[in-house]
């Protein structure tokens, strides 16, 4: 509606084989199941693409806005801090995207994760569909969700979406506290991670390939 003649889908959920292709326009072509490349939400992402939609995400590691709230993994993560700041998967891609100067114009998901983009990319359109309360949800009715993603989607392509495009750090310290201390201690010894506690490792770079590349390997 917007005028893209180009989809790529990239299902990013768990297995990664979770959506039904017969359900997508035809237009689309549908990416299943994880390769293992470090851009992985966000994998076949490249500078020929002209923008990015994070839809059906969620708040991140540590969060109390989703009963799901985690980032990458829930059974090995406490938590996860990029720079200092707390990273949610939202935060990992759209710099993943910012490596190939592909804008995250769109996103979906819940209040948290919705404020946070709010907070780090002010360009970024964003639909909020539900509201964590602890274990539980309070959510919008499906067809008003779909409504509102559509339009919302339809609006950040109508515009100037230059300006979501991230601005990359000069330099990345990425920080990851694990829930069980055995794990800390075996990814202590990825090339450059530095335990810090017996249950939080560093690792920086100046390049943020690098912090992906770590991240599949330490997660």
């Amino acid at each position: 509606a917007a005028g893209a003649t180009e989809i790529l889908v990239k299902d990013a959920h768990g297995s990664g084989r979770n959506l039904i292709g017969s359900n997508l326009p035809r237009e689309a072509r549908l990416v299943r199941g994880w390769s293992g490349h470090p851009f992985c939400m966000v994998q076949e992402l490249d500078n020929s693409f002209d923008a990015a939609f994070f839809v059906g995400y969620h708040a991140r590691a540590g969060s109390g806005g989703n009963p799901l709230a985690h980032t990458m993994t829930s059974s090995r993560i406490a938590g996860m801090r990029l720079n200092d700041r707390p990273a949610s998967e939202y935060l990992l891609h759209a710099y993943a995207a910012a490596t190939v100067d592909v804008p995250v114009v769109f996103l979906s998901g819940d209040e948290d994760i919705c404020e946070e983009v709010e907070s780090v990319s002010p360009a970024c359109n964003t639909f909020a569909v539900k509201q964590g309360k602890g274990p539980s949800t309070i959510n919008l009715h499906p067809s008003a969700a779909v409504e509102g993603i559509a339009k919302g989607c339809h609006a950040a392509l109508a515009g100037g979406f230059r300006a979501a495009v991230l601005e990359l750090p000069d330099h990345f310290v990425l920080e990851i506290d694990y829930k069980d201390q055995r794990v800390a201690y075996q990814n202590g010894f990825y090339p450059g991670v530095e335990p810090t506690t017996a249950t939080t490792v560093v690792f920086e770079s100046s390049t943020y390939f690098e912090i992906l590349r770590a991240l599949r390997f330490i997660l």
